[in-house]
């Protein structure tokens, strides 16, 4: 990056007016300059024995100051001055001059003549409201207006909220200058200051805010959508509302419903506030943490400026360029890359007051306006903006910092720079030469590595060849026409989810797969049946070839705490989300196939599984609950998901679900298949199916195939006692014979009863020996395994 004085500076000075202030070291308080970069306004406030003054100058123009307006005290502030399109003439600017108590001066540039006053209007209705704050967006004047209170000894909670937003559109035309009639976008407020970006407004607390609650968030108007949007950027939180009518633009009540949230955040830390070219709003805080508001509420941090906390009285200037965004503190000049937050420049300065021009369509030049004159830094970029080989590069030593600083004892912070040079940590040093060498060694010849280096380099080739062709896709998505895009995006989303599934499964990445299937759905469905290599063998049945690590990834349950925020889950629930919408069928397959993976890595009941915590089955019937719509298809899966767990209390509920859908074909296909895993789920089934037997006669057609299923170890009384305890209540006295017909006969338990008869129970079989011999004590049973 290269100082030097701009090309134009000698003919800019030649205007007396700006000549005399520079050569005088008088400060501008204030710099403002056209969109064009053609006109400059310089404000000087009031320092005896100077007059508070405003003067206007035109680049590369020899005369002087085509504008001056000087005010004798006790005249109220300037409040703005901004610069508006003429829609009269193509390219020539509008300037309106507002004061404190609304009055507003529009003046037209006219070539050849200069600055002419078109009109005085006045902005505010009452003759008591005075404006503390405005901005123009487009041909509208939006800004904020206190109205003291009539009473002279009014509540000071009602004082706090004697502020409200207003709007009104200013229209210049051929015959003068328009007022449109009054807006009042937002009354009951607290004072607040008015930045606007091209499609929103954003409102930024003042510093002298009445009540603690209001300086905790911020506001951002949508005058297209009429919404607004309260977000808190550091605590998450974001709440949109759109005002229907005029009586819904109470401050109050926008913030209804939301007062006791915002209650329990801590304040906003603000030291400077303006608006970037993309429309974000630029935040420094007094830490010297640099971050950008988007117009949806989110927040972003860019970057952390030197030197510690900022003092109250110290200024920072802050403009952006492109996607370069130059700062000024201290006479330090820092340029950072918005979008990776690397510092690209930091120049010192031999003065500490400076202020940013428009640089007249120059991306690659800042122009800064000190006490001596107008200076540009120019700075050169790479010739192929696209590669990621700084950014890379650089990414390297700041995780090694992050990894060297949580095993580090000592209380020292790991800078970048001092792993550079320190030279003790040989590892991130040794990676940056190897990323350098083979990410240039098409681009320009490089010297050769040294043996130990090409060694690990051939170790590391198809790594950086999938990185390279990596970042080579993701520039096509870029770049693509819109109908190409698609495809691009598929290949892009496998590549992604398939180089997680390979590295550590922790919050961010999990973060980032949460946001991947939530953009992509089937791009990432495809993905993931690639990476598991899910497929239909010739039976029909699913199989996975998917190797042991890439299994633990997708069964791996973070901590709760990890989980729920922002809507994350964990990857099995994405996983079987996914089947929901794209492949139902599979689903019950699936769950079964994990479940076998399950049980051949870990031992039943171990806590380290995935089944310590929470059963899979289980885990894919949350996923199933959570569908917007319930229908019979949910209900199908539901007993299909019971099923394949083969877990008894599933196969019960399965059971019991089955007899509530009153499929009693199932029931008895159900009963006959699992009563088989084990003699207790025998028993369990047999007893429930014994209960619906005594309160109905759907069963009636079945008993032949329910009979067998009888457990050795009923006894004919225990038959009764269940039958007996499951009998409907009847009102009417009891009758022997009954008209109903539903109700339960001995006829039809007499081919059971004769049954257990005939067959001895396990209980006497155990004991016959035992009551047959005189020894005594009678031997010990064997044990039942």
């Amino acid at each position: 990056m290269k100082l030097r004085q701009a090309s134009d500076l000698s003919d800019f000075s030649r205007g007396h007016w700006l000549r005399e202030l520079l050569c005088r070291g008088e400060e501008p308080s204030q710099v403002h300059s056209s969109p064009d970069g053609q006109h400059i306004l310089l404000l000087q406030k009031s320092r005896p024995p100077t007059l508070p003054r405003v003067v206007a100058f035109q680049r590369h123009s020899i005369a002087g100051a085509e504008l001056e307006r000087t005010w004798q005290p006790p005249q109220p502030a300037l409040v703005g001055l901004l610069f508006l399109q003429s829609p009269v003439v193509l390219g020539s600017w509008v300037l309106a001059v507002v004061w404190e108590h609304g009055r507003t001066e529009v003046w037209h540039f006219v070539v050849a003549v200069g600055w002419q006053l078109l009109q005085t209007l006045e902005l505010c209705q009452g003759a008591r409201a005075r404006v503390v704050s405005v901005c123009s967006q487009g041909a509208s004047l939006v800004w904020c207006e206190e109205r003291p209170p009539l009473g002279a000894h009014s509540d000071m909670s009602k004082c706090a909220f004697r502020f409200c937003v207003c709007a009104r559109a200013l229209e210049v035309g051929e015959q003068g200058v328009r007022l449109g009639s009054l807006r009042i976008v937002l009354h009951n407020s607290p004072e607040y200051q008015v930045l606007a970006s091209p499609q929103h407004i954003f409102l930024v607390p003042a510093a002298a805010a009445g009540f603690a609650t209001t300086s905790k968030f911020l506001l951002i108007w949508h005058p297209e959508k009429a919404k607004f949007t309260i977000t808190a950027p550091s605590a998450g939180f974001i709440h949109s509302k759109v005002l229907h009518s005029s009586s819904e633009s109470d401050f109050r009540k926008l913030l209804l419903g939301s007062v006791g949230l915002l209650s329990g955040f801590a304040p906003l830390d603000i030291h400077t506030s303006t608006v970037s070219n993309s429309g974000g709003l630029l935040l420094v805080s007094t830490k010297g943490s640099v971050s950008v508001v988007e117009p949806d509420g989110t927040q972003r941090h860019v970057f952390d400026l030197e030197g510690g906390p900022l003092a109250q009285g110290s200024p920072v200037r802050l403009k952006t360029f492109g996607s370069i965004l130059a700062c000024v503190l201290a006479g330090v000049v820092y340029l950072v890359d918005q979008n990776s937050g690397r510092l690209i420049e930091k120049e010192v300065l031999s003065m500490k007051e400076v202020h940013f021009l428009e640089s007249q369509g120059e991306e690659d030049s800042i122009q800064l306006l000190t006490q001596t004159g107008i200076y540009s830094f120019s700075f050169s970029k790479p010739e192929d903006s696209s590669r990621p080989e700084p950014c890379l590069v650089e990414m390297v030593f700041e995780e090694a910092c992050r990894y060297y600083q949580r095993r580090s004892l000592s209380s020292s912070k790991l800078t970048v720079e001092k792993l550079k040079k320190g030279g003790t940590f040989q590892a991130p040093v040794v990676l940056a030469a190897i990323l350098q060498h083979s990410l240039h060694q098409k681009q320009k010849p490089v010297r050769g590595l040294q043996d130990t280096y090409a060694k690990l380099l051939s170790t590391l080739s198809l790594e950086l060849q999938s990185y390279m062709s990596l970042e080579l896709l993701k520039t096509c998505v870029v770049c693509a026409p819109e109908s190409e895009v698609e495809s691009y995006c598929k290949e892009l989303v496998e590549q992604e989810v398939s180089r997680i599934l390979q590295s550590d499964m922790d919050k961010d990445n999990l973060a980032y797969l949460n946001s991947v299937f939530a953009s992509f759905p089937k791009a990432a469905w495809k993905a993931t049946r690639s990476c598991l290599q899910l497929q239909q063998n010739g039976d029909g049945l699913l199989v996975a070839r998917a190797t042991p690590e890439v299994w633990k990834k997708v069964l791996c349950q973070p901590q709760l705490e990890e989980v729920g925020q922002n809507g994350m889950v964990p990857l099995f629930e994405l996983i079987c989300a996914s089947f929901l919408r794209f492949k139902p069928k599979w689903l019950p397959s699936f769950v079964e196939l994990t479940q076998q993976y399950v049980s051949n890595s870990w031992s039943y009941g171990s806590k380290e599984g995935p089944e310590g915590r929470v059963p899979l089955y289980k885990r894919a019937l949350g996923v199933l609950a959570r569908k917007n719509k319930h229908g019979e298809a949910d209900d199908e899966m539901e007993l299909e998901l019971l099923l394949c767990s083969k877990r008894p209390k599933a196969v019960l509920q399965a059971l019991h679900l089955l007899i509530r859908l009153k499929q009693w074909q199932r029931v008895v296909e159900v009963a006959e298949k699992f009563s088989k895993l084990s003699p207790l789920l025998n028993k369990e089934i047999f007893t429930t199916l014994l209960a619906e037997l005594a309160q109905h006669r759907e069963l009636d057609p079945y008993l032949d195939r329910l009979w067998p299923l009888c457990p050795t170890e009923l006894t004919a009384s225990d038959i009764l006692t269940v039958v007996l305890q499951h009998l409907p209540h009847s009102q009417e006295d009891p009758v022997p014979f009954s008209s109903e017909g539903n109700q339960l006969t001995v006829g039809l338990l007499k081919p059971l009863l004769q049954r257990v008869v005939q067959c001895p129970s396990v209980k006497e079989d155990m004991y016959s020996d035992a009551l047959q011999s005189t020894t005594f004590p009678p031997p010990t049973p064997p044990r039942e395994h």
